[in-house]
């Protein structure tokens, strides 16, 4: 099917080179370890929480368009404050309102400029790409850390708008070093600097502590990786005062009232279920990686819900085979490189994972 000429001149030139997301399921997986969501939560308590939250919806009135109660409940288990917060459909919303709002040229750059990191998250860079950003991708370190030095010099180079590191990171889901960070964190002064703490519930302490400090920067976090992805919420933690302008660019009514009520209510009565449930993935991740290690397989330390290995034998060999054992994970070896033999490995429950464990031992023997 082919655009109208008249139409397709209208376009940003940009998206001649990005695709839509498709994510793709091959016919007879019966065990999907791709998309680094978390097993469901045996919490019956969590549920009924939820159904009673939708249940007292007013379904004919529009959402809250403040998300106040959300907000507030957000506030209570972070430590930030309701004013320092802004809610998105995901923290993929987030990261589309973040860079609208922060899209001014700095000069001499013709366009604005997004920097991350390489391999991380790929909604940074097919966002930035979108809204007509000049993306920089700096690669991560030989062990999958944040190269403080080549973001340095980037950031000289050509002053960015906005900076976004995952910690965990997406896909090797390792914490980019503390002392890294500040480096870039000090280094971006003029720049938005967002640690995207997705898969903090499966690491260590947050770096949200430092705000106090460093008014660029900011915090991105989401309720999706700990069960709750059906729900679509995420938030943006930053200066009150910026938080205010990032606002006024986002829909009125971004996030429906279902999920701002379920999500309340979750965070009110339910968490410490939900909390319960992210410490027996931590506890399966360390299994699994465990079990992985024995097979011959380097896996990388993780402090997210999966796990990074390298494979033996070329990544989409055994990702085809995994694929015919009806085992779905996630291959990058279309990146090539050093992506060439590596695999991220979501944690499911543990009939899932034994599942996987015996067809990787297959796979790579």
């Amino acid at each position: 099917m082919s655009l109208d000429s008249r139409l397709a001149e209208l376009l940003r030139p940009e998206l001649a080179d990005l695709s839509a997301y498709a994510p793709h399921l091959p016919a007879g997986i019966e065990v999907r370890l791709d998309a680094n969501e978390a097993p469901p939560n045996p919490s019956v308590h969590v549920r009924e929480v939820i159904a009673e939250a939708i249940a007292k919806t007013d379904l004919e009135r529009y959402p809250d368009a403040r998300a106040t109660a959300l907000r507030e409940a957000i506030a209570k288990r972070t430590g930030a404050r309701p004013e320092e917060l802004m809610i998105g459909t995901g923290s993929d919303e987030v990261i589309s309102l973040v860079l609208t709002a922060m899209s001014r040229p700095r000069a001499p750059a013709p366009a604005p400029v997004m920097l991350t990191t390489t391999p991380t998250f790929v909604m940074y860079r097919i966002t930035a790409r979108g809204h007509g950003y000049k993306p920089i991708e700096v690669p991560l370190d030989a062990e999958w850390d944040l190269d403080a030095g080549a973001m340095k010099r980037a950031i000289e180079l050509v002053p960015p708008n906005v900076v976004f590191i995952a910690s965990p990171n997406n896909p090797t889901g390792n914490k980019m070093s503390d002392a890294r960070v500040l480096e870039v964190l000090l280094a971006a002064k003029h720049s938005l600097v967002i640690v995207d703490e997705a898969y903090i519930d499966y690491a260590s302490a947050s770096v949200r502590h430092w705000r106090a400090d460093h008014p660029n920067l900011a915090i991105l976090r989401t309720i999706s990786k700990v069960g709750l992805a059906a729900l679509r919420v995420g938030w943006i933690e930053a200066d009150a005062a910026l938080i205010g302008e990032l606002d006024k660019v986002r829909q009125p009514f971004n996030v429906s009232a279902t999920s701002q009520n379920a999500a309340t209510a979750v965070l009110e009565r339910a968490w410490d279920d939900v909390c319960a449930h992210a410490a027996a993935v931590k506890k399966e991740r360390d299994r699994v990686a465990k079990e992985i290690a024995q097979l011959n397989v380097l896996v990388t330390p993780s402090d997210a819900n999966f796990v990074w290995i390298k494979t033996p034998q070329p990544a989409a060999e055994v990702f085809g085979k995994l694929v015919q054992k009806g085992v779905l994970v996630r291959s990058f070896h279309h990146v090539g490189g050093r992506m060439t033999h590596q695999l991220r490995v979501t944690i499911g429950s543990p009939r899932d994972n034994d599942r996987l464990l015996e067809a990787l031992a297959a796979c790579v023997a």
